[in-house]
């Protein structure tokens, strides 16, 4: 299991451990709701849109990794949703979307490089307009903390090196054919 899928889980237990005595006194204000449904929403744009890369180019690094973890943050901003008796939004209402498979470019190189612009913004949003919405709720500002992190700490570093033609195949590699596979962009 990876660090980054490790500290999300020890984020969701800490959040859930605290949110148990925590949840049953206080609700979520408006504000703070709006921050994790913003954030629930971001992370399922991003799931619809790695989901129609493959689509386009098959089952390729570092999409296929990220879209998994894509997933559990859903997963995680999920359970604080429930732990405050709010409703839970487990289907992505974008998977599939013609909207978002028309954002899919020609090459693999450029699809990295939307995820390489998505990471640094998804970081931002998390840095500028959510951290600062739920500043009264520690539980939520862990979970928050943690998926902020593994953007820019895991997801951005694999963009970076899909853009970059590493890490394009299809293989089980460690990401260094210096993008000499069949989705490598053409120079």
């Amino acid at each position: 299991m990876s660090r980054t899928t490790l500290s999300i889980i020890a984020a969701g237990l800490i959040a859930a451990t605290t949110i148990g005595t925590v949840a049953e006194a206080a609700t979520l204000a408006d504000g703070a709701r709006a921050a994790i449904e913003a954030a629930l929403e971001d992370e399922h744009r991003a799931e619809a849109f790695y989901a129609a890369v493959m689509t386009k180019f098959g089952d390729v690094r570092p999409f296929r990794n990220i879209i998994r973890a894509e997933q559990t943050h859903a997963s995680e901003l999920n359970a604080l949703l429930e732990n405050y008796g709010l409703e839970r939004k487990t289907t992505n209402p974008h998977l599939g979307s013609a909207e978002i498979a028309a954002l899919v470019p020609e090459t693999l190189a450029a699809a990295c490089k939307i995820g390489v612009d998505a990471e640094v913004a998804n970081r931002d949003l998390y840095d500028k307009r959510l951290m600062p919405a739920v500043q009264d709720y520690t539980d939520v500002q862990v979970v928050f903390a943690a998926l902020r992190d593994a953007s820019e700490n895991k997801h951005l570093p694999a963009f970076e090196r899909c853009g970059g033609g590493q890490g394009q195949g299809m293989g089980q590699g460690k990401g260094m054919g210096m993008g000499h596979g069949r989705n490598a962009a053409q120079p």
